[in-house]
């Protein structure tokens, strides 16, 4: 079911974090994380007509969104990540990621998602 939402997060980038979450743990899963997918399809049922809305515009103006929030896995203490890329008002381009290495403060955890954001631009 994982694999399958993970598909899903192409055109509902709102699932993404809560299906990376729930991939770290697909080796050794226990009763709360089938309690936590299960809670997530509920949800993906009762908001089915929601996904990415492509707009049409004239003034194609890119414009890039990024956060992060310092220390946020418990386990190992890295950040997680995440950016939007907007054209025209229209999402083009979306990534949340856990970051691979343990940030010493929360400017640097958002500098590293800057630089990340900022390659998937250029």
């Amino acid at each position: 079911m994982v694999g399958k939402l993970n598909f899903l997060t192409n055109t509902r980038p709102d699932l993404s974090y809560t299906v990376q979450c729930l991939s770290q743990f697909m080796q050794r899963p226990c009763t709360s994380h089938l309690d936590a997918l299960m809670h997530l399809l509920s949800y993906v049922s009762k908001t089915a007509d929601q996904g990415i809305i492509l707009r049409g515009n004239t003034k194609l103006t890119l414009k890039t969104f990024t956060d992060s929030d310092w220390a946020a896995c418990l386990a190992t203490r890295r950040s997680v990540r995440g950016y939007l890329v907007m054209l025209g008002g229209s999402p083009i381009s979306w990534r949340s990621k856990k970051q691979t290495t343990v940030s010493h403060s929360s400017a640097e955890a958002e500098y590293r998602a800057m630089a990340q954001a900022s390659a998937e631009v250029i």
